[in-house]
């Protein structure tokens, strides 16, 4: 009897150390109306990695799965209204709800800088590379793996909601067709500035909802400002000794970008 309490127990404490925590809560303006599409970032305190994010539905609701227990810090934000930002500190199940406050400032008076982190448009998903990223990464693949919905594996290839990425461009042009590991390995970080996805995709844009492209994803990336013409990819050198003779081993993957045209090199050199 003792050894079955003690299974059972262990069994639970390892279910509760592996199940995520739910975050949820209401988004609404001072006089109680619910706020649509209203965008929550979960951040993790301690290192900054991104938890978890939502867009609030037509009723103002939000829910983010939470890893492990913590100090999380929310960020919520809605175009027109002052952002709020707060450190939570989640062991359960928790229910946080918000109240965003118009700006001040007139639209007519100030220039509005701020950018939503995600945006919808139609079967358009537009992400703010900025908002998601600390500066850390190094390539597009590190950018896309901060993204909700997209996920790197491990060969470099793009899925979004478990759907293949058959198609990167560059500023609405061809750039990675059918090998997205090109892109995700090579692009570098910092050029990013944001990242467009492009569901039920079809390059024929007049045939476009007229047949099933549900499963055709591709993404557009947009390039900030004196990032437009550059050069980056990578060499892998090498030298030795054969039987009879040195040998050399060169291995280039150079990319050229303009708004003008791209240049791909990629060759074998023995």
């Amino acid at each position: 009897m003792k050894k079955s309490l003690i299974i059972v127990f262990s069994l639970f404490i390892t279910s509760s150390l592996f199940s995520q925590i739910k975050l949820s809560g209401v988004v609404k303006d001072s006089i109680g109306n619910p706020l649509e599409m209203a965008n929550v970032i979960a951040m993790n305190v301690k290192d900054g990695s991104l938890e978890g994010y939502s867009i609030t539905d037509t009723k103002g609701n939000y829910k983010i799965k939470i890893s492990k227990p913590g100090s999380i810090q929310v960020k919520v934000s809605y175009l027109g209204f002052d952002s709020q930002s707060k450190i939570l500190v989640i062991s359960e199940d928790t229910v946080k709800n918000f109240v965003l406050y118009e700006a001040k400032n007139s639209l007519n008076e100030v220039e509005v800088t701020y950018e939503m982190p995600v945006t919808i448009k139609g079967d358009t998903i537009v992400y703010n590379a900025d908002s998601f990223t600390s500066g850390k990464e190094k390539k597009l693949g590190d950018v896309l793996k901060k993204l909700p919905g997209v996920e790197v594996n491990k060969e470099g290839n793009i899925e979004v909601d478990g759907k293949t990425v058959s198609k990167v461009m560059v500023e609405g042009k061809d750039f990675f067709d059918g090998d997205t590991k090109l892109a995700t390995k090579n692009i570098p970080a910092d050029a990013i500035k944001k990242v467009e996805v492009l569901k039920n995709y079809n390059e024929v844009s007049q045939m476009r909802n007229l047949g099933d492209d549900s499963d055709n994803v591709a993404i557009n990336l947009k390039l900030k400002e004196g990032k437009k013409n550059f050069w980056f990819g990578e060499v892998t050198a090498g030298a030795g000794e054969g039987a009879d003779k040195a040998r050399y081993l060169a291995h280039p993957k150079l990319f050229y970008y303009s708004p003008d045209k791209s240049i791909n090199i990629i060759t074998d050199i023995n």
